[in-house]
């Protein structure tokens, strides 16, 4: 896989010949278990366009920042000159959407996963019972890479369910692709600017 590299402070694009560089996950990604998805899951196919491409934005937040586009599905890490990283994500599903401006506080590497209490009581209710920690690794809900908002109980991680990126499907955490999470983490600052629309 190729991506394009961003060195912040001394900004260089590399391996971004073309305006607007893409490519689709869908021959990079390998879903190995297509049992393991839920009765009539979305499919990666079933995804509209790129779930990475390099992209021309006018926004007036600074370079390092993030936006996140609840409609769009889209999360868009912004560059120097206009431009900006667009990744496909998901969202918060009907009811736990939110939107709002936050900090980087922190990043994870593998994190482990910790429901707040409300989402236990809550899948208890429903009859579902979730464990109160999972450690971090492929099968964990946070996927390989977290970076926390603020002190909130929101975040911006991968998932270990690719199927649902392009979909309002989480309990308002934006979900990314694992290498996708991966590129980001290796380009957001602690501190760096988040806004939720």
């Amino acid at each position: 896989m190729i991506f394009t590299t961003v060195a912040l402070l001394g900004i260089s694009l590399s391996g971004a010949t073309a305006a607007a560089k893409q490519f689709s996950v869908l021959g990079a990604l390998e879903i190995s278990n297509v049992s393991t998805l839920p009765h009539n899951a979305p499919t990666l196919e079933a995804v509209k366009g790129p779930t990475r491409e390099l992209i021309s934005l006018t926004t007036n937040l600074s370079p390092g920042s993030i936006l996140v586009r609840t409609q769009e599905r889209k999360l868009y890490f912004i560059l120097p000159d206009g431009q900006a990283l667009a990744f496909m994500v998901a969202v918060g599903r009907e009811g736990f959407a939110w939107h709002g401006t936050n900090t980087i506080s922190r990043k994870a590497e593998w994190p482990d996963w910790r429901p707040p209490p409300e989402m236990l009581a809550r899948e208890a209710a429903a009859g579902h019972i979730i464990p109160d920690m999972v450690k971090g690794g492929p099968g964990n809900p946070l996927g390989a890479r977290a970076l926390y908002l603020g002190d909130s109980d929101y975040r911006i991680h991968g998932t270990d369910k690719p199927w649902s990126i392009g979909q309002a499907s989480s309990s308002g955490c934006i979900r990314m692709l694992n290498e996708h999470v991966t590129e980001l983490y290796g380009l957001v600052k602690i501190g760096a600017k988040v806004v939720v629309e």
